[in-house]
Protein backbone atom coordinates (compact mmCIF):
# COMPACT_ATOMS: atom_id res chain seq x y z
CA UNK A 1 0.00 0.00 0.00
CA UNK A 2 1.66 3.34 -1.33
CA UNK A 3 0.37 5.64 1.16
CA UNK A 4 -1.97 4.26 3.89
CA UNK A 5 -4.14 7.28 3.82
CA UNK A 6 -3.79 8.44 0.55
CA UNK A 7 -7.41 7.56 -0.08
CA UNK A 8 -8.65 10.50 2.77
CA UNK A 9 -5.85 13.08 1.43
CA UNK A 10 -6.59 13.12 -2.30
CA UNK A 11 -9.36 13.14 -4.59
CA UNK A 12 -9.97 11.38 -7.94
CA UNK A 13 -8.34 13.66 -10.99
CA UNK A 14 -8.36 12.92 -14.81
CA UNK A 15 -5.83 14.57 -16.76
CA UNK A 16 -6.65 17.80 -18.49
CA UNK A 17 -8.56 17.76 -22.23
CA UNK A 18 -8.48 20.14 -24.73
CA UNK A 19 -11.40 21.83 -24.48
CA UNK A 20 -14.01 21.10 -26.88
CA UNK A 21 -13.68 23.53 -29.68
CA UNK A 22 -10.03 22.81 -29.91
CA UNK A 23 -9.97 19.21 -30.16
CA UNK A 24 -12.86 19.03 -33.33
CA UNK A 25 -10.16 20.68 -35.35
CA UNK A 26 -8.19 17.50 -35.78
CA UNK A 27 -8.16 13.98 -35.37
CA UNK A 28 -5.41 14.04 -32.64
CA UNK A 29 -5.72 12.32 -29.17
CA UNK A 30 -6.35 15.54 -26.67
CA UNK A 31 -6.09 14.08 -23.41
CA UNK A 32 -2.73 14.88 -21.51
CA UNK A 33 -0.58 12.93 -18.74
CA UNK A 34 -0.30 13.52 -15.72
CA UNK A 35 2.61 14.82 -14.08
CA UNK A 36 4.73 13.33 -11.59
CA UNK A 37 2.81 14.91 -8.23
CA UNK A 38 -0.50 14.14 -9.43
CA UNK A 39 0.16 10.41 -10.64
CA UNK A 40 1.94 9.80 -7.11
CA UNK A 41 -1.37 10.97 -5.74
CA UNK A 42 -3.32 9.20 -8.08
CA UNK A 43 -1.59 5.82 -7.20
CA UNK A 44 -1.77 6.97 -3.31
CA UNK A 45 -5.64 6.68 -3.40
CA UNK A 46 -5.69 2.39 -3.73
CA UNK A 47 -5.96 1.26 -0.48
CA UNK A 48 -4.59 -2.04 -1.59
CA UNK A 49 -8.24 -4.02 0.40
CA UNK A 50 -7.91 -7.33 1.93
CA UNK A 51 -10.03 -8.56 -1.07
CA UNK A 52 -9.35 -6.60 -4.31
CA UNK A 53 -12.72 -6.31 -5.61
CA UNK A 54 -11.27 -4.66 -8.78
CA UNK A 55 -9.00 -8.10 -9.68
CA UNK A 56 -12.71 -9.58 -10.08
CA UNK A 57 -13.94 -6.78 -11.95
CA UNK A 58 -10.96 -6.97 -14.70
CA UNK A 59 -11.33 -9.72 -16.98
CA UNK A 60 -7.72 -9.92 -17.59
CA UNK A 61 -7.44 -10.19 -13.76
CA UNK A 62 -5.14 -7.31 -13.28
CA UNK A 63 -2.59 -7.26 -10.33
CA UNK A 64 -4.23 -4.04 -9.65
CA UNK A 65 -3.12 -2.93 -6.17
CA UNK A 66 0.38 -4.15 -6.46
CA UNK A 67 1.03 -2.11 -9.74
CA UNK A 68 -0.21 0.79 -7.64
CA UNK A 69 2.03 0.71 -5.22
CA UNK A 70 5.00 0.63 -7.07
CA UNK A 71 3.64 3.53 -8.90
CA UNK A 72 3.06 5.50 -5.51
CA UNK A 73 6.72 4.50 -5.12
CA UNK A 74 8.31 4.88 -8.55
CA UNK A 75 9.41 1.53 -9.30
CA UNK A 76 8.92 1.40 -12.68
CA UNK A 77 10.17 -1.64 -13.53
CA UNK A 78 8.24 -3.57 -11.31
CA UNK A 79 5.39 -1.76 -12.30
CA UNK A 80 5.59 -2.68 -15.80
CA UNK A 81 6.19 -6.34 -14.85
CA UNK A 82 3.28 -6.32 -12.89
CA UNK A 83 1.08 -5.15 -15.34
CA UNK A 84 2.25 -6.82 -18.64
CA UNK A 85 1.68 -9.77 -16.45
CA UNK A 86 -1.58 -10.06 -16.89
CA UNK A 87 -2.16 -7.55 -19.95
CA UNK A 88 -0.31 -7.70 -23.22
CA UNK A 89 -1.61 -4.33 -24.49
CA UNK A 90 -2.03 -2.11 -21.49
CA UNK A 91 -1.84 0.87 -24.46
CA UNK A 92 -4.83 0.16 -25.73
CA UNK A 93 -7.32 -0.69 -22.68
CA UNK A 94 -5.35 2.30 -20.95
CA UNK A 95 -7.04 4.21 -23.73
CA UNK A 96 -10.47 2.61 -24.83
CA UNK A 97 -11.11 0.21 -22.32
CA UNK A 98 -15.02 1.01 -20.44
CA UNK A 99 -12.89 -0.14 -16.99
CA UNK A 100 -14.59 -2.57 -15.10
CA UNK A 101 -12.23 -2.85 -12.82
CA UNK A 102 -12.75 0.44 -11.32
CA UNK A 103 -16.93 -0.05 -11.02
CA UNK A 104 -15.51 -3.11 -8.65
CA UNK A 105 -13.27 -0.31 -6.42
CA UNK A 106 -14.07 -0.96 -3.16
CA UNK A 107 -13.48 2.80 -2.66
CA UNK A 108 -16.10 3.84 -5.25
CA UNK A 109 -18.67 2.74 -2.65
CA UNK A 110 -18.54 6.01 -0.97
CA UNK A 111 -16.21 7.92 -3.00
CA UNK A 112 -15.19 8.33 -6.72
CA UNK A 113 -13.26 5.13 -7.88
CA UNK A 114 -9.23 5.30 -8.31
CA UNK A 115 -8.17 5.60 -11.67
CA UNK A 116 -6.65 2.45 -12.88
CA UNK A 117 -7.17 2.90 -16.26
CA UNK A 118 -5.05 6.16 -16.43
CA UNK A 119 -2.51 4.56 -14.64
CA UNK A 120 -2.71 1.52 -16.75
CA UNK A 121 -1.39 3.83 -19.61
CA UNK A 122 1.22 6.04 -17.69
CA UNK A 123 2.95 3.02 -16.34
CA UNK A 124 2.75 1.52 -20.41
CA UNK A 125 3.90 4.78 -21.61
CA UNK A 126 6.59 5.19 -18.96
CA UNK A 127 8.09 1.56 -19.49
CA UNK A 128 8.33 2.64 -23.35
CA UNK A 129 10.13 5.71 -22.66
CA UNK A 130 12.60 4.07 -19.74
CA UNK A 131 12.95 1.08 -23.11
CA UNK A 132 11.29 -1.43 -20.49
CA UNK A 133 9.32 -2.97 -23.00
CA UNK A 134 11.44 -5.81 -25.15
CA UNK A 135 10.67 -8.60 -26.96
CA UNK A 136 10.69 -11.93 -24.80
CA UNK A 137 9.81 -14.96 -26.90
CA UNK A 138 12.35 -17.54 -26.22
CA UNK A 139 15.42 -18.39 -28.27
CA UNK A 140 14.69 -21.79 -28.71
CA UNK A 141 11.42 -22.82 -30.41
CA UNK A 142 9.30 -25.57 -30.18
CA UNK A 143 9.01 -26.28 -34.22
CA UNK A 144 5.05 -25.51 -34.09
CA UNK A 145 3.07 -23.91 -36.71
CA UNK A 146 0.35 -22.10 -35.86
CA UNK A 147 -2.05 -19.62 -37.92
CA UNK A 148 -3.74 -16.66 -36.34
CA UNK A 149 -6.67 -15.72 -38.21
CA UNK A 150 -7.67 -11.57 -37.29
CA UNK A 151 -5.53 -8.97 -36.19
CA UNK A 152 -7.78 -7.46 -33.81
CA UNK A 153 -7.40 -7.68 -30.17
CA UNK A 154 -7.98 -11.17 -29.11
CA UNK A 155 -6.09 -11.98 -32.25
CA UNK A 156 -2.93 -10.11 -31.19
CA UNK A 157 -3.34 -11.13 -28.18
CA UNK A 158 -3.19 -14.73 -28.99
CA UNK A 159 -0.17 -14.36 -31.14
CA UNK A 160 1.37 -12.78 -28.70
CA UNK A 161 0.90 -15.56 -25.63
CA UNK A 162 2.14 -18.02 -28.42
CA UNK A 163 4.55 -16.38 -29.75
CA UNK A 164 6.33 -16.13 -26.36
CA UNK A 165 5.52 -19.88 -25.51
CA UNK A 166 8.42 -20.42 -28.62
CA UNK A 167 5.92 -22.15 -31.59
CA UNK A 168 6.20 -19.88 -34.90
CA UNK A 169 2.86 -17.35 -35.19
CA UNK A 170 1.75 -16.12 -38.40
CA UNK A 171 -1.58 -13.71 -38.52
CA UNK A 172 -3.52 -12.96 -41.34
CA UNK A 173 -5.87 -9.69 -41.54
CA UNK A 174 -8.09 -9.35 -45.21
CA UNK A 175 -7.59 -5.58 -45.04
CA UNK A 176 -4.67 -3.83 -45.89
CA UNK A 177 -3.09 -3.30 -41.95
CA UNK A 178 -2.68 -4.98 -38.96
CA UNK A 179 -5.07 -4.06 -35.80
CA UNK A 180 -8.59 -5.09 -36.78
CA UNK A 181 -11.24 -2.85 -35.18
CA UNK A 182 -8.16 -1.16 -33.29
CA UNK A 183 -6.95 0.11 -36.50
CA UNK A 184 -9.79 0.26 -38.57
CA UNK A 185 -13.09 1.29 -35.99
CA UNK A 186 -11.48 2.96 -33.16
CA UNK A 187 -11.49 6.79 -34.30
CA UNK A 188 -8.13 8.10 -34.03
CA UNK A 189 -8.72 10.81 -31.28
CA UNK A 190 -9.38 7.86 -29.13
CA UNK A 191 -6.64 5.78 -30.69
CA UNK A 192 -4.06 6.99 -32.60
CA UNK A 193 -1.94 4.47 -34.60
CA UNK A 194 0.76 5.18 -34.34
CA UNK A 195 0.41 3.53 -30.81
CA UNK A 196 -0.53 -0.02 -32.49
CA UNK A 197 2.19 0.24 -34.61
CA UNK A 198 4.92 0.55 -32.03
CA UNK A 199 3.92 -2.65 -30.37
CA UNK A 200 3.54 -4.59 -33.56
CA UNK A 201 7.64 -3.63 -33.95
CA UNK A 202 8.10 -5.74 -30.47
CA UNK A 203 5.73 -8.59 -31.58
CA UNK A 204 7.91 -8.58 -35.05
CA UNK A 205 11.11 -9.17 -32.93
CA UNK A 206 9.50 -11.91 -31.31
CA UNK A 207 9.05 -13.56 -34.22
CA UNK A 208 5.53 -12.72 -35.48
CA UNK A 209 4.89 -12.91 -38.83
CA UNK A 210 1.90 -10.70 -40.33
CA UNK A 211 0.35 -10.98 -42.98
CA UNK A 212 -2.07 -8.28 -44.81
CA UNK A 213 -4.64 -8.40 -47.46
CA UNK A 214 -4.65 -12.14 -47.46
CA UNK A 215 -8.54 -12.97 -46.44
CA UNK A 216 -8.58 -16.82 -45.62
CA UNK A 217 -11.36 -18.72 -47.99
CA UNK A 218 -11.00 -16.38 -50.47
CA UNK A 219 -6.99 -15.71 -50.86
CA UNK A 220 -6.34 -18.71 -49.44
CA UNK A 221 -8.20 -21.85 -48.92
CA UNK A 222 -9.14 -22.63 -45.29
CA UNK A 223 -8.28 -26.66 -45.33
CA UNK A 224 -5.47 -25.48 -46.53
CA UNK A 225 -4.19 -23.47 -43.87
CA UNK A 226 -5.22 -26.11 -41.31
CA UNK A 227 -3.19 -28.91 -43.64
CA UNK A 228 -0.23 -26.62 -43.34
CA UNK A 229 -0.65 -25.56 -39.36
CA UNK A 230 0.25 -27.59 -36.45
CA UNK A 231 -2.97 -25.19 -35.29
CA UNK A 232 -5.33 -22.64 -36.23
CA UNK A 233 -6.85 -19.77 -34.03
CA UNK A 234 -9.96 -17.85 -35.90
CA UNK A 235 -10.38 -14.46 -33.50
CA UNK A 236 -12.01 -12.56 -36.79
CA UNK A 237 -14.40 -10.72 -34.83
CA UNK A 238 -17.99 -10.31 -35.35
CA UNK A 239 -18.15 -8.19 -38.10
CA UNK A 240 -21.90 -8.30 -39.65
CA UNK A 241 -23.53 -5.36 -38.50
CA UNK A 242 -27.45 -5.19 -36.97
CA UNK A 243 -30.11 -3.37 -39.79
CA UNK A 244 -32.55 -1.31 -39.49
CA UNK A 245 -35.28 -2.92 -41.45
CA UNK A 246 -37.92 -0.68 -42.02
CA UNK A 247 -39.54 1.49 -44.48
CA UNK A 248 -36.86 3.88 -46.77
CA UNK A 249 -34.36 1.66 -45.90
CA UNK A 250 -32.95 1.74 -49.56
CA UNK A 251 -32.35 5.85 -49.39
CA UNK A 252 -28.89 7.16 -50.04
CA UNK A 253 -27.42 8.74 -46.60
CA UNK A 254 -28.43 5.73 -44.60
CA UNK A 255 -24.81 3.61 -43.82
CA UNK A 256 -24.18 1.55 -41.25
CA UNK A 257 -21.59 3.18 -38.29
CA UNK A 258 -18.80 0.88 -38.79
CA UNK A 259 -18.39 1.64 -42.92
CA UNK A 260 -18.35 5.66 -41.75
CA UNK A 261 -15.86 4.90 -39.04
CA UNK A 262 -13.68 2.33 -41.15
CA UNK A 263 -13.27 4.92 -44.09
CA UNK A 264 -12.52 7.78 -41.93
CA UNK A 265 -9.79 5.98 -40.41
CA UNK A 266 -8.11 4.80 -43.73
CA UNK A 267 -8.69 8.83 -44.93
CA UNK A 268 -6.56 9.66 -41.84
CA UNK A 269 -4.04 6.93 -41.84
CA UNK A 270 -3.90 8.06 -45.97
CA UNK A 271 -4.92 4.18 -46.69
CA UNK A 272 -7.20 3.94 -50.20
CA UNK A 273 -10.43 2.97 -50.75
CA UNK A 274 -12.46 2.44 -53.56
CA UNK A 275 -16.29 2.80 -51.88
CA UNK A 276 -17.90 6.25 -52.13
CA UNK A 277 -17.09 8.72 -49.60
CA UNK A 278 -19.38 8.92 -46.63
CA UNK A 279 -19.56 12.03 -45.21
CA UNK A 280 -21.21 14.05 -42.49
CA UNK A 281 -19.98 17.66 -43.89
CA UNK A 282 -22.59 20.18 -43.67
CA UNK A 283 -25.75 17.57 -43.02
CA UNK A 284 -28.12 16.46 -40.04
CA UNK A 285 -26.36 13.96 -39.03
CA UNK A 286 -28.53 11.03 -36.79
CA UNK A 287 -26.62 8.46 -34.23
CA UNK A 288 -28.97 5.80 -34.43
CA UNK A 289 -27.76 3.63 -31.36
CA UNK A 290 -26.63 4.70 -27.77
CA UNK A 291 -23.56 2.99 -27.26
CA UNK A 292 -19.73 3.33 -27.62
CA UNK A 293 -19.71 3.03 -31.58
CA UNK A 294 -22.65 5.43 -31.61
CA UNK A 295 -20.62 7.58 -29.47
CA UNK A 296 -17.64 7.46 -31.92
CA UNK A 297 -19.79 8.06 -34.78
CA UNK A 298 -20.88 11.54 -33.13
CA UNK A 299 -17.14 12.25 -32.55
CA UNK A 300 -16.60 11.94 -36.11
CA UNK A 301 -19.22 13.57 -37.25
CA UNK A 302 -18.52 16.87 -35.30
CA UNK A 303 -15.19 16.66 -36.90
CA UNK A 304 -16.57 16.22 -40.71
CA UNK A 305 -18.35 19.80 -39.97
CA UNK A 306 -21.53 17.93 -39.55
CA UNK A 307 -24.31 20.88 -39.41
CA UNK A 308 -26.09 19.02 -36.81
CA UNK A 309 -25.86 15.88 -34.45
CA UNK A 310 -28.44 13.90 -32.85
CA UNK A 311 -28.23 10.71 -30.80
CA UNK A 312 -31.29 8.27 -30.58
CA UNK A 313 -31.62 4.99 -28.17
CA UNK A 314 -34.81 3.42 -28.05
CA UNK A 315 -34.67 2.92 -24.50
CA UNK A 316 -35.37 4.82 -21.35
CA UNK A 317 -32.39 7.28 -19.81
CA UNK A 318 -30.50 5.15 -17.61
CA UNK A 319 -29.84 6.86 -14.00
CA UNK A 320 -27.01 8.93 -13.35
CA UNK A 321 -26.15 6.78 -10.36
CA UNK A 322 -26.23 3.21 -9.31
CA UNK A 323 -29.61 1.98 -8.09
CA UNK A 324 -30.55 -0.81 -6.06
CA UNK A 325 -31.06 -3.19 -8.35
CA UNK A 326 -27.26 -2.70 -9.83
CA UNK A 327 -25.24 -2.67 -6.49
CA UNK A 328 -21.50 -2.26 -5.70
CA UNK A 329 -19.22 -4.35 -7.40
CA UNK A 330 -21.49 -5.28 -10.25
CA UNK A 331 -20.92 -3.00 -13.43
CA UNK A 332 -23.79 -0.56 -13.37
CA UNK A 333 -25.87 0.46 -16.00
CA UNK A 334 -25.55 4.53 -15.70
CA UNK A 335 -26.01 7.03 -18.14
CA UNK A 336 -22.35 7.65 -19.83
CA UNK A 337 -21.37 10.93 -21.30
CA UNK A 338 -18.30 10.33 -23.77
CA UNK A 339 -15.94 13.51 -24.59
CA UNK A 340 -17.64 12.73 -28.15
CA UNK A 341 -21.08 14.04 -26.22
CA UNK A 342 -19.26 16.91 -24.50
CA UNK A 343 -18.62 17.91 -28.53
CA UNK A 344 -22.15 18.85 -29.64
CA UNK A 345 -25.09 16.47 -29.62
CA UNK A 346 -28.52 16.15 -29.09
CA UNK A 347 -29.41 12.96 -27.50
CA UNK A 348 -33.35 11.84 -27.35
CA UNK A 349 -34.07 8.39 -25.15
CA UNK A 350 -36.96 6.34 -25.71
CA UNK A 351 -37.68 7.21 -29.18
CA UNK A 352 -38.44 4.54 -31.75
CA UNK A 353 -37.65 5.11 -35.63
CA UNK A 354 -40.01 3.97 -38.01
CA UNK A 355 -39.54 5.15 -41.25
CA UNK A 356 -36.60 6.98 -43.54
CA UNK A 357 -38.38 9.90 -45.53
CA UNK A 358 -36.30 10.47 -48.93
CA UNK A 359 -36.72 13.11 -51.70
CA UNK A 360 -38.06 13.04 -55.44
CA UNK A 361 -33.92 11.96 -56.19
CA UNK A 362 -33.78 9.07 -53.59
CA UNK A 363 -31.62 10.82 -51.46
CA UNK A 364 -32.48 11.10 -47.70
CA UNK A 365 -34.50 13.85 -45.92
CA UNK A 366 -35.96 12.85 -42.83
CA UNK A 367 -37.27 10.23 -40.13
CA UNK A 368 -40.42 9.16 -39.23
CA UNK A 369 -40.18 8.62 -35.44
CA UNK A 370 -42.13 8.25 -32.18
CA UNK A 371 -41.60 8.41 -28.61
CA UNK A 372 -42.36 5.15 -26.84
CA UNK A 373 -42.50 4.23 -22.82
CA UNK A 374 -40.89 1.08 -21.83
CA UNK A 375 -42.84 -1.55 -18.96
CA UNK A 376 -40.58 -2.65 -16.53
CA UNK A 377 -39.88 -6.30 -14.41
CA UNK A 378 -39.78 -6.06 -10.60
CA UNK A 379 -35.90 -5.82 -11.25
CA UNK A 380 -36.44 -2.28 -13.00
CA UNK A 381 -34.91 -4.27 -16.25
CA UNK A 382 -37.02 -3.55 -19.53
CA UNK A 383 -39.44 -5.81 -21.06
CA UNK A 384 -41.26 -4.22 -23.65
CA UNK A 385 -42.29 -0.98 -25.49
CA UNK A 386 -45.39 1.04 -26.37
CA UNK A 387 -45.54 3.77 -28.24
CA UNK A 388 -47.12 7.04 -27.03
CA UNK A 389 -50.08 8.17 -28.80
CA UNK A 390 -49.64 11.47 -30.78
CA UNK A 391 -45.87 11.44 -30.44
CA UNK A 392 -45.29 10.85 -34.24
CA UNK A 393 -43.07 13.72 -36.16
CA UNK A 394 -40.79 13.98 -38.43
CA UNK A 395 -37.12 15.20 -37.65
CA UNK A 396 -34.96 16.20 -41.18
CA UNK A 397 -31.85 14.55 -41.42
CA UNK A 398 -29.32 14.19 -44.71
CA UNK A 399 -27.68 11.45 -42.96
CA UNK A 400 -28.27 8.17 -40.68
CA UNK A 401 -25.65 6.01 -38.62
CA UNK A 402 -27.09 2.47 -37.78
CA UNK A 403 -24.81 1.88 -34.77
CA UNK A 404 -26.82 -0.84 -33.01
CA UNK A 405 -24.38 -3.55 -32.56
CA UNK A 406 -23.66 -6.56 -34.32
CA UNK A 407 -25.65 -9.85 -35.06
CA UNK A 408 -22.54 -12.53 -35.34
CA UNK A 409 -19.21 -13.42 -37.41
CA UNK A 410 -19.11 -13.59 -41.54
CA UNK A 411 -19.92 -16.98 -42.07
CA UNK A 412 -19.53 -17.03 -46.04
CA UNK A 413 -16.09 -17.91 -47.03
CA UNK A 414 -13.92 -18.91 -44.23
CA UNK A 415 -16.90 -20.36 -41.70
CA UNK A 416 -18.75 -22.01 -44.62
CA UNK A 417 -15.32 -23.90 -45.96
CA UNK A 418 -14.08 -25.39 -42.48
CA UNK A 419 -17.64 -26.65 -41.20
CA UNK A 420 -17.47 -25.00 -37.70
CA UNK A 421 -20.18 -25.88 -35.64
CA UNK A 422 -22.25 -22.52 -34.37
CA UNK A 423 -24.12 -21.97 -31.27
CA UNK A 424 -27.50 -20.71 -30.72
CA UNK A 425 -26.14 -16.72 -31.27
CA UNK A 426 -24.55 -18.15 -34.74
CA UNK A 427 -21.25 -17.17 -33.34
CA UNK A 428 -18.34 -19.93 -33.75
CA UNK A 429 -19.11 -22.88 -31.13
CA UNK A 430 -16.23 -23.06 -29.07
CA UNK A 431 -16.53 -23.84 -25.19
CA UNK A 432 -15.51 -21.20 -23.05
CA UNK A 433 -12.49 -22.99 -21.37
CA UNK A 434 -11.62 -25.30 -24.09
CA UNK A 435 -11.53 -22.88 -27.06
CA UNK A 436 -11.82 -25.84 -29.34
CA UNK A 437 -14.14 -26.00 -32.03
CA UNK A 438 -15.67 -29.06 -33.55
CA UNK A 439 -12.83 -29.55 -36.56
CA UNK A 440 -9.46 -30.74 -36.05
CA UNK A 441 -7.01 -28.70 -35.21
CA UNK A 442 -8.89 -25.33 -34.81
CA UNK A 443 -9.44 -22.94 -32.01
CA UNK A 444 -11.88 -19.70 -31.73
CA UNK A 445 -11.70 -16.77 -29.27
CA UNK A 446 -12.66 -13.42 -28.87
CA UNK A 447 -15.98 -11.85 -30.25
CA UNK A 448 -16.25 -14.45 -32.52
CA UNK A 449 -16.97 -16.81 -29.92
CA UNK A 450 -18.52 -14.83 -27.63
CA UNK A 451 -20.10 -12.43 -29.68
CA UNK A 452 -19.70 -8.29 -29.76
CA UNK A 453 -17.97 -7.85 -26.70
CA UNK A 454 -15.14 -5.49 -25.15
CA UNK A 455 -11.41 -4.74 -26.00
CA UNK A 456 -10.33 -6.02 -22.17
CA UNK A 457 -12.72 -9.52 -23.25
CA UNK A 458 -11.27 -9.97 -25.99
CA UNK A 459 -7.52 -9.55 -25.02
CA UNK A 460 -8.67 -12.12 -22.77
CA UNK A 461 -9.96 -14.62 -24.70
CA UNK A 462 -6.60 -14.69 -26.70
CA UNK A 463 -4.51 -15.13 -23.86
CA UNK A 464 -6.94 -18.23 -22.70
CA UNK A 465 -7.19 -19.24 -25.37
CA UNK A 466 -3.55 -19.17 -26.57
CA UNK A 467 -2.95 -21.49 -23.25
CA UNK A 468 -5.42 -24.26 -24.59
CA UNK A 469 -3.47 -23.80 -28.07
CA UNK A 470 -0.35 -24.22 -26.18
CA UNK A 471 -1.78 -27.31 -24.03
CA UNK A 472 -2.60 -29.46 -26.93
CA UNK A 473 0.67 -28.68 -29.38
CA UNK A 474 3.18 -29.33 -26.95
CA UNK A 475 0.62 -32.85 -25.18
CA UNK A 476 -0.25 -31.14 -22.04
CA UNK A 477 -3.81 -31.46 -22.51
CA UNK A 478 -4.62 -33.32 -19.68
CA UNK A 479 -2.03 -31.45 -16.87
CA UNK A 480 -1.97 -34.30 -14.60
CA UNK A 481 1.32 -34.09 -12.96
CA UNK A 482 2.16 -30.74 -10.59
CA UNK A 483 5.63 -31.07 -12.48
CA UNK A 484 3.58 -30.10 -15.98
CA UNK A 485 1.92 -27.41 -14.52
CA UNK A 486 4.49 -25.78 -13.08
CA UNK A 487 6.22 -25.85 -16.47
CA UNK A 488 3.68 -24.64 -18.22
CA UNK A 489 3.02 -21.80 -15.79
CA UNK A 490 6.59 -20.68 -16.20
CA UNK A 491 6.16 -20.34 -20.04
CA UNK A 492 3.44 -18.19 -19.71
CA UNK A 493 4.18 -15.81 -17.00
CA UNK A 494 7.67 -15.26 -17.65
Amino acid sequence: MGKPTGFQEFDRELPKKLPPEERVKNYNEFESLYGDEELNHQSARCMNCGIPFCHSGCPLGNIIPEFNDAVYNKKWEDAYQILASTNNFPEFTGRICPAPCESACVLGINKPPVAIEEIEKHIIEIAYSKNLVHAVAPLVKTGKNVAVVGSGPAGLAAAAQLSKAGHQVTVYERDDKIGGLLRYGIPDFKLEKWVIDRRLEVMEKDGVVFKTNVEVGKDIAADELVRNNDAVVLTGGSTIPRNLNIPGREFKGVHFAMDFLKQQNKRVGNSKFEVEDILATGKDVVVIGGGDTGSDCVGTSNRQGAKSVKQFEVMMQPPSQRTQHMPWPTYPMVLKTTTSHEEGVDRFWGINTKEFLGDENGNLRALKVTEVSWELDVMGRPIKFTEVAGSEREIPCQRVFLAMGFLNPQFDGMLDNLGVELDDRKNVKAKEGIYRTNVSKVFAAGDMRRGQSLVVWAISEGRECARKVDEFLMGYSTLESKDSVNQFEQVFNH
